[in-house]
């Protein structure tokens, strides 16, 4: 085996990148990471809070891993060991933070689905997570949804809607994954995890992503000068990539 390049980081997306959305995370993409591990540094950047991560990639992820940043990086662990956390409600104001939730609940209750189930704000560390379907749906119900989406435009309409209500307020909105939106100050979008690497030095940042278009949560981290960006559609064009990328 070579040493491992210290100098080279990378980043990868969980939902669509290294798993199929919220689903677990294969055991052959999960030894190819292990791989990888001895080639470059690796690390995991996720929407998602902690406990939904390591649902997808093991409960030892944050020792399998160098880097995991949950929550776009607002809780961030590094070589296994916690490192640092940040509070929306802190940095928002409850006035702001309860007149925005009770807008969207507002607004939801006047959306006419095929289903509704529960959990249609969950409150986050860093940020606030909004599912017109609720997030308790089945995975079929999911799958219903994020067709009727692709249709009907539903969270793009209520994004819009927020963005227009909420102006000047500081806030971010960022369509992920398949049933819901994140909400988040300016700034605390995926890059938040860079301004903690940064510290580390590293000469070459390569991030891995699926939803890197305007308005997918990977867009602003793909597209920043520090990273090397890498569109990926499903986890096995992910493994691809880095085969070619760090093994030929």
């Amino acid at each position: 085996m070579g040493e491992v390049d210290s100098s080279t980081l990378c980043l990868f997306d969980v939902d669509g990148t290294l798993t199929a959305a919220r689903q677990r995370v294969t055991p052959d993409m999960a030894e190819f990471l292990q791989k990888l591990r001895t080639r470059v540094r690796v690390g995991v950047v996720g929407g998602s809070d902690l406990g939904k991560i390591k649902e997808q990639l093991g409960d030892e992820v944050i020792q399998k891993m160098d880097y995991v940043f949950a929550e776009n990086g607002l809780e961030a662990f590094k070589g296994g060991q916690f490192l640092s956390v940040q509070s929306i409600q802190a940095h928002m104001g409850e006035d702001l933070l309860q007149d925005f939730i009770n807008f969207c609940l507002n607004y939801m209750a006047k959306i006419k689905l095929p289903k509704k189930r529960g959990t249609f704000i969950e409150f986050r560390n860093g940020m606030l997570n909004v599912s017109p379907i609720g997030r308790s749906c089945s995975q079929e119900e999911r799958k219903e949804f994020y067709e009727l989406d692709q249709k009907e435009k539903i969270r793009e309409k209520f994004v819009s809607v927020l963005k227009e209500e909420f102006k000047g307020k500081g806030l971010t909105f960022s369509i992920g994954g398949q049933i819901s939106f994140d909400v988040f100050p300016d700034g605390w979008d995926k890059r938040f995890c860079l301004g903690i690497v940064e510290k580390d030095n590293y000469s070459t940042i390569h991030f891995f992503g699926d939803k890197t278009k305007p308005g997918g949560n990977d867009y602003e981290i793909y597209s920043d000068p520090r990273t090397i960006g890498h569109e990926v559609s499903c986890p096995e064009e992910t493994q691809r990539l880095c085969q070619q990328l760090f093994f030929s």
